[in-house]
């Protein structure tokens, strides 16, 4: 009787040990997002430069969050003889419709956050992307080139201001001129004093 016991005791621990186990591996899967079969598909998406996008960036269509990038990759393009780069993107639900004249650009979350993919609908309405299928992106600005932009704009605007102090231009001499000031302010008074000015034909 107590052999039978025990066999039925070790039967009972060995169920629950399982049962734990196969709870412990649902809850990594669920929290690692892998899954036992994947419903979605693969695409990728041509850049000849990424400005510094990296792998496991999210995919987003629409801006709302759809899959992840799986892989990038280097490669030379012989007919256009230039290095560019592909990204694989993983679209995590076959059931994500993604017209083929898409546009794909990286995109980055605030002005310093993640950058990621984003697909952007289009508006054919009868084909769609499949699992293979490649597309070409609309390269980023680089950082180095928006920089370099600003400071352009910065000297420009230390010329202008430049100008307008030694009273160049129009506008500088109304600012620089005491004459033309002197009179706008006598002009204004005036209006102020007798509206009615405004209204009198000449």
């Amino acid at each position: 009787m107590a052999d039978g016991e025990n066999k039925v005791f070790e039967l009972k621990v060995g169920i629950f040990i399982a049962v734990g186990i196969l709870i412990f591996f649902l809850v990594v899967f669920s929290i690692g997002d892998v899954y036992f079969v994947k419903r979605g598909f693969h695409i990728s998406v041509i850049f000849n430069f990424v400005n510094g996008v990296g792998q496991s960036a999210p995919v987003r269509l629409a801006g709302v969050n759809v899959g992840q990038i799986d892989k990038i990759d280097l490669f030379f393009d012989k007919n256009e003889k230039k290095t560019k780069v592909k990204l694989l993107a993983w679209i995590n639900d076959d059931r994500v419709k993604i017209q083929k004249d898409c546009k794909a650009t990286i995109n980055t979350l605030g002005l310093l956050g993640e950058k990621y993919l984003e697909i952007s609908p289009g508006e054919d309405t009868e084909n769609f992307l499949k699992n293979g299928d490649r597309i070409t992106g609309k390269d980023p600005i680089s950082t180095e080139y928006l920089t370099q932009r600003i400071c352009e704009v910065a000297d420009s605007a230390n010329v202008v201001m430049t100008r307008l102090k030694e009273g160049k231009g129009t506008i500088g001499k109304l600012l620089s001129d005491e004459t033309i000031y002197n009179d706008m302010e006598a002009f204004v008074k005036d209006i102020k004093a007798h509206p009615w000015k405004l209204l009198k034909k000449r």
